[in-house]
């Protein structure tokens, strides 16, 4: 099973590190767009979510970025593909460790 999937929209939120909430799904996917899910280590809490979380969101074409520091997955949609080393570039930033694709 491929963690790459087409999608036509994903749902998702996350805390921010200044601890405010917001939702950083948007329902209105662009058609077409590419959801990736990515295992992270480290994620132990809303603030590590919310750290992730922003970082990605940076990556550009980054529309959506779920983080679940539970299971340590991290769902990220996008308009095309993204580069891996990109992802982990930003998960690094954020202090986190990027394992590799779910």
């Amino acid at each position: 099973m491929s963690a790459e999937t087409q999608l036509p929209q994903a749902n998702g939120s996350c805390c921010s590190p200044g601890g405010a909430c917001h939702d950083s799904a948007g329902s209105d996917a662009p058609a077409g767009a590419v959801t990736t899910v990515y295992q992270v280590s480290g994620m132990t809490c809303g603030h590590c979510e919310g750290a992730v979380s922003e970082e990605i969101s940076g990556i550009e074409g980054v529309t959506s970025v779920k983080a679940v520091a539970s299971t340590g997955q991290v769902t990220v949609v996008s308009r095309t593909p993204l580069a891996d080393d990109a992802v982990r570039a930003a998960v690094d930033e954020a202090g986190y460790g990027l394992v590799g694709r779910a």
